[in-house]
């Protein structure tokens, strides 16, 4: 078969993105003890005194002090299609890279792409689809794809590296919460189990657009919750879960939290998961941190399921004093995240959280 002939073939015979992928999404994600086992050992960054934020701690980005009113705020973050529109997935790709920038208290000024095809599989149209929906974001963001790097992959992979700008006082991490805070979710649950019903084509027109709405809203209220006082730790809520994500401000402030059983969710989930649509990281997330988390009694698996389950481009998880929240709250709702509420509370140590 020619060149010509097998571009032609591939033009008329699309293939479901999702189909050449094991995973999708933030699902692909290492499993947090799997991770931790391996970066077990690394350097120590301390040394580096620019170096604010690095490896340390298990936060979204890094962030380098480039002088007394400028840090830099650098991450990358790419997956396997969750999605099988390649503009739709290149749009989400980019809006999840993108808010490991804002959850730090950042604004982006640049992305460069990470690419990685089957092009045997793939025509340079999907190709070149994905990467416009990902420049689409970025042009909504205000900044440019300015470069990147592409190789030919087994799985189709797409990503950004994100740099972005926040001074040096305004930076928000995950390990500063304080005792008492209140804990506010800019975005409904349940984007892990609408990507498995889509796969197992159980979601309707309705599910996918709640699933396309959640995964392409740009989490830029971040930059401005970093001049906000009261905010006081900041984290974007991804492969982890809910329950993942809050052990990490545990465990970087030294306290616990409560958390409410009943979360906001995206339309047609519940049911969905009651009727056992999971992902594989969901299960994958509980086994690696289910030790440190307590349960209400009665609580059902499916329930358990929601709050572990992956949120592929999820909400900020913000850590308020009590008297901002109101205020908080107020800000992200009026920024378009109508389904932000609070979630729960840090409370005493030890670093683990209850669920009532």
């Amino acid at each position: 078969m020619t060149a010509t002939t097998t571009e032609a073939t591939l033009a008329v015979q699309p293939v479901r993105l999702t189909a050449l992928a094991h995973g999708g999404g933030c699902g692909c994600k290492l499993a947090p003890a799997v991770l931790q086992d391996i970066l077990q050992g690394m350097p120590a960054t301390a040394a580096f005194a620019n170096l604010m934020v690095g490896t340390d701690t298990a936060d979204d980005a890094a962030v380098w002090r480039l002088n007394d009113s400028q840090a830099l705020v650098a991450t990358t973050d790419f997956f396997m299609p969750v999605v099988d529109d390649p503009f739709d997935f290149g749009r989400i790709a980019a809006t999840n890279a993108l808010s490991d920038v804002y959850a730090m208290g950042g604004t982006p000024i640049l992305a460069l792409a990470l690419v990685g095809m089957p092009v045997d599989k793939l025509p340079p149209a999907t190709i070149r689809a994905i990467l416009e929906g990902g420049a689409s974001v970025c042009a909504a963001a205000g900044i440019p794809v300015a470069g990147g790097h592409s190789i030919d992959s087994v799985e189709p992979i797409y990503g950004l590296v994100a740099l972005g700008l926040v001074h040096p006082d305004k930076v928000l991490t995950n390990r500063t919460a304080r005792e008492g805070d209140v804990l506010i979710l800019t975005k409904a649950l349940g984007v892990g189990v609408l990507s498995a019903a889509f796969k197992q084509e159980r979601l309707d027109a309705a599910g996918y657009a709640a699933l396309i709405a959640s995964t392409t809203q740009l989490n830029r209220v971040g930059a401005e919750l970093a001049g906000i006082d009261g905010v006081h730790a900041v984290t974007d809520v991804t492969g982890f879960g809910l329950l993942g994500h809050a052990l990490e401000l545990c465990r970087g402030a030294g306290l616990g939290a409560e958390l409410i059983a009943a979360p906001p969710l995206l339309a047609g989930v519940e049911g969905l998961a009651e009727a056992g649509v999971r992902t594989g990281a969901s299960g994958r997330n509980w086994a690696s941190y289910g030790a440190d988390v307590e349960l209400a009694d009665g609580l059902a698996d499916w329930t358990r399921d929601l709050l572990t389950d992956p949120q592929t481009s999820g909400g900020l998880l913000i850590a308020a004093a009590p008297e901002a929240a109101e205020t908080v709250l107020g800000l992200v709702r009026d920024q378009g995240f109508s389904a932000a509420a609070a979630v729960g509370r840090m409370t005493a140590g030890p670093a683990r959280v209850r669920v009532a």
